[in-house]
């Protein structure tokens, strides 16, 4: 009987930069959070969803990245036209941010925590700043999210929220809370007397913004108020 083996002969060895396609990750121009999937002497390779893994030069490094880290870069073309990395950002981030206002809903990735909370690149372009009390819920480094202009400051830099303004903040809060009750069976041992530190803990939210979403909710007939919390209106979810 032949040797089993034969019928399965040994895959070729993939050359070296290159990975099997999927779906692109990133592209030029986008900040990115990737894997180092090789180190030689030409530099570190990344793992960008393409055919042929990136380039981040020497020239281009911060520190000398291992295999199976992650790197925060910027992705762009050089002088030759090939896309490279680079994880020196301030040269392609800008702190001044134009065509933004407040409200504007963006696009963001996580870079940095700072004494006053998190650093995040807006739309791949501007630097902005999410405070610790506007941040809801945990996040990590080169995480994407949707977020939005909380404001634009004298100096053009950005302060940022994850709640979109106005009435669709509160429409996003309500959503949290029912969500909140259904995983807690439907009741939550939170009101009007609660401390602002226990309803930031269990919603990620300010006191304020919580008042004013169960009373959207209220009205709305979805939940009951109780002296010492809500309830959910059974099936009204």
């Amino acid at each position: 009987m032949p040797d089993s083996r034969d019928r399965h002969p040994p895959t070729a060895p993939r050359p070296a930069g290159t990975r099997n396609y999927r779906a692109p990750r990133a592209a030029v121009g986008d900040v990115a959070y990737l894997e180092v999937v090789t180190v030689n002497e030409t530099g570190a390779f990344l793992d960008w969803g393409h055919p042929r893994d990136l380039l981040l030069p020497f020239g281009e490094q911060r520190f000398r990245p291992s295999v199976g880290k992650r790197v925060l870069v910027m992705i762009y073309e050089d002088q030759q036209g090939r896309p490279v990395a680079s994880q020196k950002l301030e040269r392609f981030i800008a702190d001044e941010a134009t065509g933004l206002q407040a409200g504007d809903a963006v696009s963001l990735v996580i870079a940095d925590q700072t004494d006053l909370g998190l650093k995040a690149v807006v739309n791949h372009r501007f630097w902005g700043l999410l405070y610790r009390d506007e941040a809801n819920r945990p996040l990590r480094r080169g995480q994407r999210l949707t977020g939005y202009v909380k404001r634009r400051r004298d100096d053009g830099r950005l302060d940022l929220s994850l709640l979109p303004p106005g009435e669709a903040r509160l429409d996003v809060v309500g959503e949290q809370v029912l969500k909140a009750l259904r995983e807690s069976g439907g009741y939550l041992p939170l009101g009007d007397r609660s401390d602002p530190a226990e309803i930031k803990a269990r919603l990620g939210v300010s006191k304020n913004a919580f008042k004013q979403a169960i009373g959207r909710l209220y009205k709305r007939e979805l939940i009951t108020l109780e002296p010492g919390g809500i309830r959910l209106v059974p099936g009204g979810d």
